[in-house]
């Protein structure tokens, strides 16, 4: 028989789900569709000419994505992030197809006339601007889901087993150590397919992005490892101490994936 106890716990449980959930599917998709954008960051930050400095714009966010994986593999399992990742999936692909839809909409005439030209006076066609970059991303599709995919099971298994090693010490090792793993695959996979395969890029071109890309990674999971901790805290105290605990066995129980 649930008791008023054993319903609250759920009910949190539940809670933290959604809201974990929630915050991984809006910057997975946000991430899948501004990567269009390949951006140059040296001058940003001032690094020298010298040093790769392409980056794609999915990058910037991605970051709260592999936070959020490790979050929920932690008290969740590789199932509750193998739940989450193909629902993800399913919306990434569900919103590629609605954005392509619209780029084959006839534009309304006032709207090319009054788009007509740019801020400096030159010739300017917006609905051309529109389909280029939403379809671009469209043909991104099958490289992003293949990458994303691949990536989180490969995150889920890596962060299960150093899970099986380190017990419940040692958070940022089974976290920093799966992302880097998992990310050293999808940073590549994902440009090789979208621009390579479908795309007009070099080969050489994707490796230097590709690996620009994951060093940002790296040093975003490295520099994130006390948003980790500072998670696991406000989790513990939203949870209970107990109920934490029986929530992080039931994860590691799970050999699922």
């Amino acid at each position: 028989m649930s008791t008023p106890a054993n319903a609250l716990f759920a009910h949190k449980k539940q809670q933290l789900y959604l809201v974990l959930s929630a915050i991984f599917i809006v910057n997975a998709l946000l991430a899948e569709i501004i990567g269009v954008k390949i951006f140059h960051v040296n001058g940003l930050i001032g690094l020298p000419e010298s040093v790769p400095g392409d980056l794609t714009a999915g990058v910037l966010i991605w970051p709260a994505v592999f936070v959020t994986t490790d979050i929920l593999n932690e008290y969740f399992g590789p199932r509750g992030v193998l739940r989450v990742s193909l629902l993800t999936a399913g919306l990434i692909l569900y919103a590629f197809a609605v954005i392509y839809a619209t780029t084959r909409l006839q534009p309304a005439a006032f709207w090319l006339d009054v788009n007509k030209t740019d801020a400096q006076g030159r010739p300017f066609d917006i609905d051309y601007a529109y389909q280029s970059i939403f379809r671009q991303g469209g043909n991104i599709i099958i490289g992003s889901i293949a990458a994303f995919i691949i990536g989180q099971l490969l995150d889920a298994t890596v962060f299960q087993r150093l899970r099986r090693i380190t017990g419940s010490r040692l958070i940022w090792l089974r976290a920093t150590g799966s992302t880097l793993v998992s990310q050293l695959v999808d940073s590549f996979v994902v440009l090789f397919v979208a621009f390579y395969v479908f795309g007009n890029w070099s080969f050489e071109q994707v490796l230097r992005v590709a690996n620009t890309n994951y060093w940002y990674k790296f040093a975003a999971a490295v520099l994130l490892t006390p948003v980790l901790y500072l998670a696991h805290n406000l989790i513990d105290r939203y949870l209970g101490r107990a109920e934490t605990s029986e929530l992080q066995t039931e994860a590691a129980a799970d050999v699922s994936v």
